[in-house]
């Protein structure tokens, strides 16, 4: 399993929601720059990074912060929000980040999203879907968690049979240090048996870890809560 630290940025800051809401917001002091680093020090090789701003905008917004961070950064780093046109692609890659997300465009758009996985690959390229359980259905939000597609989580994936990484966050736990879904976990990989699942939302300690049936983790708030800790959550994946 591969941790990926999460950093979360808005007006250039590291910052955390609770449950995605932009009026509950955990700021914190350190410097982006210095964030990547004490990562790498505790021995994660990825991070995730996102322009939170883009996503309450649609646009980028902070994406000349994450490419200026790039190239001194020791993490591959895997960015989100406000992805919307090739270029935007063509510009973080060429600063060296190595993986981008892909949100909501790959609901509205999917035949857009198919031609940069064609022309990009498959490895550089990660779809975020949002799952809220409806009944039984996970099923897909968009625009910041506020709007159903009425899609399931298996026709999204179904929409873009090309990608390899699916980010998967189920919105009901994310923030609340309540633990994963570990059995929607199991469940996509029975049914998407290919793809490389990074699980997202709820971990709050390395039994959550073990519990996960996925190719990675996404560790937020527990992390800079001081809950987790980042070395023993690597050392753990590794095992």
């Amino acid at each position: 399993m591969i941790i990926y630290p999460a950093m979360d940025l808005m007006d250039r800051r590291p910052v955390r929601l609770q449950q995605g809401r932009f009026d509950a917001v955990t700021a914190y002091s350190v410097e982006p720059a210095d964030a990547l680093s004490r990562f790498a020090d505790a021995g994660a090789e990825w991070a995730h990074v996102v322009d939170l701003d883009a996503a309450r905008a649609g646009q980028p917004v902070q994406h000349d912060l994450i490419a200026r961070l790039a190239p001194s950064s020791p993490l591959k780093l895997q960015v989100a929000g406000g992805f919307r046109e090739a270029g935007q692609l063509e510009c973080m890659f060429a600063s060296g980040i190595e993986r981008v997300v892909i949100g909501s465009l790959a609901i509205r758009e999917p035949h857009k999203v198919r031609g940069w996985i064609k022309a990009f690959g498959a490895e550089r390229i990660a779809i975020s879907l949002d799952i809220k359980l409806v009944g039984r259905s996970p099923t897909v939000q968009i625009s910041g968690w506020t709007q159903s597609t009425g899609v399931t989580l298996w026709e999204a994936a179904a929409l873009v049979p090309e990608a390899r990484h699916l980010l998967i966050t189920d919105i009901g736990r994310d923030g609340m240090l309540k633990g994963p879904n570990a059995a929607l976990y199991e469940e996509i990989g029975s049914r998407l048996p290919d793809a490389q699942v990074q699980a997202s939302g709820g971990i709050s300690s390395l039994t959550d870890l073990e519990q996960l049936p996925t190719a990675g983790a996404i560790i937020g708030r527990a992390l800079w809560e001081g809950r987790i800790s980042l070395e023993e959550a690597v050392g753990l994946a590794r095992a």
